[in-house]
């Protein structure tokens, strides 16, 4: 497409050019854009002279794989891959936000086309200098290296327009290099589309596809490119980061500055480099840890110490008094528990790894507070308090005030720290074994020799025999007519898989006697009419035998299922009267017996923590 140009451009005016008669000549539209922004751009530069400010994150963007931090082992891979010739056709870059996954993907398109001007060694991962290609690359304007945002071109138009390019030779670098950024947001047929030429491609392309969700991106495309993870960042490696761009911009940055933002750049370079822009905004040339804790909304450490040890030993109102006062000087409730969280978590890391002291993102102090925790808490009260904690958290978010939510917390977690842990419960009763009540409700043995263990058996007055496994279709032999109670009878009932007779039989019928072939029992008003009659047909059905089933006007027991319910009543009057009843309830005030359930010997293993 073209356009008649009647005006020539020089020095930033337009002059009228005498064009004879039918002597127009056409230029391509897009030539006289550039020629246009060209004017505009030294109209500019010569007005204004302010060069633009640049971000941290974009400034200190890594230009070599050395200026590369932590991903030593993709450095290597591809190193040695560059040196014995074997490239793969594909890459996939995959990790967290910010940590650098586009500019990798740069530097192995930069590495895969580098070429000095008086040599061409082919890739490589050393690039001591500026190659021919290397500057439009790293300033993504070189024509070979065509970079793509799927989460904007996620049809298969767009996919279609990358195969049909692809068939075409580079224009000047050694491999047309397509890097596809947030890949997981391709549709499922433009994921198909691209199989074939992803697999496949011609010598001179080379794919480095990007993502953040890497479980979105099919296993069809996983598998035909060569994966890297990168790493996360440690606290410690990128406050040296920090430190040493906080130099190069002449910025004073206490350590405890540069700690809190490595922190809370949660292992992302680009995080962490926009928290450091924001923190020399805020605080100027000198930049301290109270700044930094202000603008984050952080809370000092030293008062979160405080609040644990409050929390610890029951302080219930110092540790609200402290959260309002946190509150009050503007740290967020849900940051306040986070961070007591968090503390939790290193004090129980450090008693299990005692090495983690050694942790340089922590100051003395804090160091110093871990260490005697650790040494004083045990390990099931450590993980009673960080459960209570995860689970405040989710309450948190769902309150509709969240310092009423967060203070909730901390009193349940005050109140539980003077509650004995279940271990020390079970130790306490082994040490003070009850007197035995009259009726032998409740019996608990010594512990075995080998492993604290305690068995508590079921109550011998109504121990329920062990279920037999039922065929699906019992012959007479099977079935003993040794009757003595109605219990056998519906338990035979169960064992045929007759619900409906077995449910009358226990709720319809008052035994009287039961003995061989004889059956006597009174009925209920609401009782089914013939229950008699088909309980003696299938009772022959079941054993063989002839059976007298026989209906009294009154009298018999209560129906079984009456007598069931009575006997239950009663354990629960005797459980109530139990000596190891009453000492559990005396330690927990506000417990409540709500069910008695008779079960097997269960043996128990404790973790008694000495």
């Amino acid at each position: 497409m073209g356009v008649c140009l009647a005006h020539r451009v020089r020095s930033g005016r337009k002059q009228p050019r005498r064009v004879s008669h039918g002597s127009t000549f056409s230029l391509p539209l897009n030539f006289i854009y550039w020629a246009m922004n060209l004017v505009q751009s030294e109209t500019d530069t010569s007005d204004n002279n302010i060069t633009p400010y640049r971000v941290l994150a974009r400034k200190y963007r890594p230009s070599t794989f050395e200026e590369l931090l932590g991903q030593a082992p993709m450095v290597q891979t591809l190193t040695n891959s560059f040196k014995a010739g074997r490239i793969a056709q594909a890459y996939m870059l995959t990790g967290v936000r910010g940590i650098g996954k586009t500019t990798t993907a740069r530097l192995i398109a930069r590495a895969l086309n580098y070429k000095l001007p008086d040599s061409d060694d082919g890739p490589t991962t050393r690039m001591d200098q500026i190659g021919v290609h290397c500057q439009a690359i790293m300033e993504s304007t070189h024509v070979d290296v065509i970079e793509i945002d799927a989460a904007s071109n996620t049809s298969v138009q767009n996919i279609r327009e990358i195969i049909d390019s692809a068939h075409y030779k580079p224009v000047s670098a050694r491999y047309k290099v397509y890097i596809i950024d947030e890949v997981h947001m391709l549709s499922k047929s433009a994921f198909n589309a691209l199989l074939k030429t992803l697999e496949e491609p011609p010598e001179h392309i080379k794919f480095i596809l990007a993502t953040t969700e890497i479980r979105k991106v099919p296993v069809t495309v996983l598998s035909r490119c060569q994966r890297f993870d990168l790493r996360r960042l440690d606290v410690s490696l990128l406050s040296e980061h920090f430190s040493n761009i906080a130099k190069k911009e002449n910025i004073n940055i206490d350590a405890d500055a540069l700690a809190m933002i490595s922190r809370a750049a949660e292992g992302s370079v680009r995080d962490g480099l926009s928290l450091l822009d924001q923190a020399i905004a805020f605080g100027g040339s000198e930049v301290t840890g109270d700044e930094v804790k202000s603008m984050l909304g952080l809370v000092d450490r030293s008062r979160v110490i405080q609040l644990f040890e409050m929390v610890m030993r029951g302080d219930a109102a110092g540790a609200i008094t402290e959260v309002e006062a946190q509150y009050t000087s503007g740290a967020d409730p849900q940051t306040i528990l986070a961070d007591f969280a968090g503390f939790v978590h290193w004090v129980t890391k450090v008693r299990v790894m005692p090495e983690a002291l050694d942790d340089a993102a922590y100051s003395e102090a804090e160091r110093n507070a871990a260490k005697e925790q650790a040494q004083k808490l045990s390990m099931p009260v450590l993980s009673r308090a960080w459960q209570m904690s995860l689970k405040g958290l989710d309450e948190v978010k769902m309150a509709a005030n969240a310092l009423m939510a967060v203070e909730m917390v901390f009193i349940r977690l005050a109140y539980a720290a003077e509650l004995p842990t279940p271990d020390k419960l079970i130790k306490q009763l082994q040490d003070n074994p009850p007197a035995p009540s009259n009726g032998n409700v409740t019996q608990m043995s010594r512990p075995a020799p080998a492993g604290n263990r305690v068995s508590m058996p079921p109550r011998g007055q109504t121990q329920m025999a062990a279920p037999q496994p039922a065929s699906d279709q019992p012959g007479p032999a099977d079935n003993s007519a040794d009757f003595t109670s109605m219990r056998d009878v519906v338990a035979l009932a169960g064992k045929m898989r007759d619900i409906k007779l077995k449910t009358s039989l226990e709720r319809m019928v008052r035994p009287i006697r039961v003995s061989r072939g004889k059956i006597e029992f009174a009925l209920e008003p609401r009782a089914p009419q013939g229950l008699a009659g088909e309980l003696s047909r299938k009772l022959e059905a079941w054993t063989g035998e002839r059976w007298m089933v026989m209906v009294a006007r009154d009298g018999g027991d209560d129906p079984l299922s009456v007598q069931d319910r009575n006997e239950k009543d009663n354990l629960f009057r005797q459980m109530q009267q139990d000596p190891l009843v009453g000492k559990v309830l005396s330690m927990f005030p506000d417990a409540q017996i709500t069910n008695v359930v008779e079960t097997a010997p269960v043996e128990m293993d404790p973790f008694i923590d000495e």
